[in-house]
C-alpha cells in the first residue's frame, strides 16, 4: 500500500475523479437548462377538467399543466383539504389558466384526487395576446365592424385564421411607421432643435439661419402629417375585426384581433404540425422583441446589446492589451519597477467586477462623458448625451475589467518566442519595431487570440458593472438603427446576462416567467461556448501556421 501511495497513482486517480465530476455538474446543469428551457416552446395540449374545490363546490377548468410535484397528505390535511387516509403523497398540477384580465392570475394549484373529470376537446382555443397574456376558451364568433360573419366553432376557426394574418400585418405596417418612419422625423426635428439652441448659444441666430430651419421643419412637419394619416387608416382597418370565445366560468369574451399575436388549437394538432409550431416560436424567441415586462415574447434586443458591446470592447481592449505586453516584455527594463506593475496587473485581474461597475460609472460617465457634453453638446443641456450610462461606457469599463486578461496571455505567448528568431530578424537588417510586427507579434498571435476571446466570453456573461453604466431592463431602440449617424454609442441597451436576472428576480409574474429564464440561460451558455470553441480553432489554425518557423 505504502508503495502504492509513494507512486503517485492515488492522486491521479483522485484528480481523475475530480474532474470526471465536474465535468457530471457541468453536463447535467447544461441538460436540466436544456430541457427546461427547449421544453418551454412546445405547443402543449390543453385540459378541460370537473374539479371539487376545497369549499366542496364542483368548477369548470381550462389550461395547461405547467409543473407538476409530490405533496405530503398531511400537509394538505393541515390547511382543510380532503385527502385519502392510504396515501402518504398526492400529485399537484400548477395549472395554467391564463385569462389573467378575467381572473387576475395566471395559475391555478390543482390536486389530483378533486379532479372529477378531464378531456382535451378539440375545440380549445389558445390565443396569445399582446396584453394580459395567454386567452383560453372556446371559439364562438367572429365579428366584423361588430356584425357576425360566422358562428360555431368550426365555421368560426375557418373566419379566424385570414382574418389574423390580415390583423398581423397591419400591426406590422404600423409598427414599421411609428419606430422607422415618424422616428426618423423626431430624431430630425429634434436634431433641429438641438441646432437652433447651438446657435442661439453661439448669438448666430440670423434671420437667415431662422429661415433655412423654420423650412426644414415645415418640411418635416408634412412628412409627418402624411404619416400619421396611414397609422389613422391603419388603425381604422385594424380595429374591424373581433372575435368572441367563452371561458372556463361560462363568460363571454371579446378579443379584437389587433391584440393577438398568434392563435391555435393545440389539440388538434398533429406532431408535424406541432414540430413545425416549435420552431416558429423558437424562431419568434430570437427575433422578436419582449413584451409583457419581459414576461413574454423574444429577446432580440438582448442578444443584439450583447454582441455589439462585446465587439466593441474587443475592438477597444485588442490594441491596449497587446501594446501593454509588448511594452512590458520586449522594452520596459526588468527590475522592480516592472515587476511591480505584473504583480498590479494579475491583482486587477481578481477585482469584484462591481468595482469595475463604480469606477466606470463615476470616471466614464460623470467625468469624462460629462466634459464630452460639456465641450461638444452644450446646447443639449440640461439633458444629458454622454454623461449617461450608454453601451460606450459599458463597453470601456468591460475592456478596462478584461484588460489583464489580454495582457498576460499576450505577454505568455511573447516569452515563448524563441530569442533566436529576433536575432535572426534584427541580423538581417529589420529594426525592433519591424521584428515585432512582422515576426514575434504574428508569432505570438495564438496566444494573443486566445486571451481576447477568454476576455470576450467573461464579458459577455457580466452583469453586476452593467447595471451602473449602461444596461436597462427594455431599450426603447437598439444602438444601431437607420438615424444618423446610425451607430449610437450614446444609448443605453439590453444584455442577455441582466434580462436573466431581471425575468428571473424582478417579474412580476415569476411562475410564468421561469421556462424564459431556462431559455436564456442556455442562449447565453450557447454564445459563451461558441466563443471558447472559435477560440481553440483559431490557436490551433495559428499554432500550426506558424510552428515551421519556430522549428
Amino acid at each position: 500500500m505504502r508503495s502504492w501511495f509513494k507512486s503517485g497513482a492515488p492522486w491521479i486517480w483522485i484528480n481523475a475523479s475530480a474532474v470526471s465530476i465536474s465535468l457530471l455538474a457541468v453536463f447535467g446543469l447544461l441538460t436540466l437548462i436544456a430541457i427546461r428551457g427547449l421544453g418551454f416552446f412546445w405547443p402543449g395540449d390543453v385540459v378541460a377538467m370537473d374539479y371539487k374545490e376545497k369549499n366542496g363546490q364542483t368548477t369548470h377548468l381550462i389550461g395547461e399543466v405547467w409543473d407538476t410535484e409530490q405533496v405530503k397528505t398531511e400537509v394538505l390535511r393541515a390547511n382543510g383539504f380532503d385527502m385519502p387516509q392510504d396515501k402518504l403523497f398526492v400529485t399537484r398540477h400548477v395549472l395554467k389558466v391564463g385569462n389573467r384580465d378575467a381572473y387576475g392570475v395566471d395559475f391555478q394549484l390543482i390536486l389530483q384526487p378533486h379532479i372529477l373529470k378531464q378531456e382535451q376537446p378539440k375545440d380549445l382555443l389558445v390565443v396569445v395576446r399582446r396584453e394580459w397574456g395567454n386567452f383560453y376558451g372556446y371559439l364562438q364568433q367572429v365579428k366584423e365592424n361588430g356584425q357576425v360573419v360566422a358562428t360555431g366553432s368550426a365555421t368560426a376557426w375557418q373566419e379566424f385564421e385570414p382574418r389574423l394574418q390580415r390583423a398581423v400585418a397591419l400591426y406590422d405596417q404600423i409598427k414599421h411607421i411609428e419606430k422607422s418612419s415618424i422616428g426618423v422625423i423626431n430624431a430630425k426635428q429634434e436634431k433641429l432643435r438641438l441646432q437652433q439652441r447651438r446657435y442661439e448659444l453661439n448669438n448666430v441666430l440670423t434671420p437667415d439661419h431662422q429661415a433655412e430651419l423654420d423650412a426644414e421643419r415645415s418640411e418635416l412637419t408634412n412628412e409627418r402629417v402624411v404619416f400619421e394619416k396611414q397609422l389613422t387608416d391603419l388603425y381604422n382597418q385594424i380595429k374591424r375585426d373581433s372575435f368572441t370565445a367563452t371561458i372556463q366560468d361560462g363568460r363571454v369574451i371579446e378579443i379584437p384581433f389587433s391584440k393577438v399575436v398568434k392563435a391555435y388549437q393545440p389539440n388538434a394538432m398533429n406532431v408535424f404540425s406541432k414540430s413545425w409550431m416549435y420552431l416558429a416560436n423558437v424562431w419568434e424567441f430570437i427575433s422578436d422583441e419582449p413584451r409583457e415586462a419581459n414576461t413574454e415574447g423574444g429577446i432580440f434586443p438582448a442578444i443584439f446589446g450583447t454582441v455589439m458591446m462585446v465587439l466593441i470592447m474587443a475592438v477597444l481592449v485588442t490594441p491596449l492589451g497587446v501594446i501593454a505586453a509588448v511594452y512590458l516584455r520586449e522594452y520596459a527594463k526588468q527590475g522592480a519597477m516592472t515587476r511591480i506593475i505584473r504583480i498590479a496587473v494579475n491583482n486587477l485581474a481578481g477585482v469584484p467586477s462591481i468595482v469595475y461597475g463604480v469606477f466606470g460609472l463615476g470616471f466614464f460617465v460623470y467625468i469624462v462623458g460629462g466634459s464630452i457634453d460639456s465641450l461638444l453638446y452644450p446646447e443639449a443641456a440640461p439633458a444629458p448625451v454622454f454623461g449617461t450610462p450608454g453601451i460606450m461606457w459599458a463597453s470601456l469599463t468591460l475592456a478596462i475589467m478584461t484588460l489583464p486578461v489580454v495582457i498576460v496571455a499576450t505577454e505568455e505567448g511573447l516569452s515563448r518566442i524563441p530569442r533566436s528568431i529576433r536575432e535572426g530578424s534584427l541580423a538581417l537588417g529589420a529594426t525592433k519595431f519591424e521584428t515585432l510586427w512582422r515576426t514575434v507579434i504574428p508569432m505570438a498571435s495564438p496566444a494573443i487570440m486566445t486571451g481576447l476571446i477568454l476576455a470576450v466570453a467573461r464579458a459577455a456573461g457580466e452583469v453586476a458593472p452593467l447595471m451602473l453604466v449602461g444596461v436597462v431592463k427594455l431599450a426603447p431602440s437598439l444602438p444601431l438603427d437607420s438615424v444618423t449617424p446610425f451607430i449610437h454609442l450614446d444609448r443605453k441597451f439590453m444584455h442577455l446576462g441582466f434580462h436573466i436576472y431581471d425575468v428571473g428576480f424582478q417579474s412580476p409574474n415569476v411562475e410564468a416567467a421561469r421556462p424564459l429564464v431556462y431559455a436564456t440561460s442556455l442562449l447565453l451558455v450557447l454564445v459563451i461556448l461558441f466563443l471558447n470553441l472559435a477560440a481553440i480553432r483559431i490557436r490551433n489554425h495559428l499554432r500550426e501556421k506558424y510552428r515551421a518557423l519556430e522549428g
